[in-house]
């Protein structure tokens, strides 16, 4: 049987944040099921095939690449593991508010499930500061983002907004 974890999100963009957890599940686990989250209680910019088609610009390169999968998903996050057969969540955590809400959606999902687990990684000391939300929020106003997300992010960001702002 093949180790696999499940690395969830809304990836509303994928940053280097997200990139360097991926590439750190990887030598973890030998399979990961990257889901992007369809969630209707959040507004996103990308469509989730836009945000699927974006991190798979964005691994196709890597040497761990063919260890990633990209799936979308709709529902419990427990609910999608248990029908992957998967029984690892893993969740990044930059700071302690992100650890407080993770810590708490990660005792939920195990009363949900308790099969599943959750571990928490940390980005690298200099992305701990960057965020989908604060990325969105420069790449709007017109600053420059390439330092935070990779170039094909960086380009989607600025024709989405040019759009938006025409």
């Amino acid at each position: 049987m093949k180790r696999a974890a499940i690395y969830p999100g809304s990836f509303d963009p994928i940053t280097y944040g997200h990139l360097d957890i991926l590439e750190r599940a990887t030598h973890m686990f030998q399979n990961v099921i990257v889901t992007v989250a369809d969630n209707t209680q959040k507004e996103c910019v990308f469509s989730a095939d836009e945000r699927v088609q974006l991190i798979n610009e964005c691994i196709r390169d890597k040497t761990w690449a063919d260890q990633v999968e990209i799936k979308r998903f709709t529902g419990l996050l427990v609910n999608f593991a248990q029908e992957q057969n998967v029984h690892t969540l893993i969740r990044g955590v930059r700071q302690i508010s992100d650890f407080e809400y993770e810590f708490r959606m990660a005792l939920m999902n195990r009363r949900l499930s308790p099969e599943v687990d959750t571990i928490f990684l940390m980005p690298s000391e200099e992305l701990t500061f960057v965020s989908a939300s604060l990325v969105k929020e420069v790449a709007y106003w017109g600053g420059h983002v390439e330092h935070f997300v990779p170039g094909n992010v960086a380009e989607a960001l600025r024709n989405k907004f040019q759009q938006r702002n025409d």
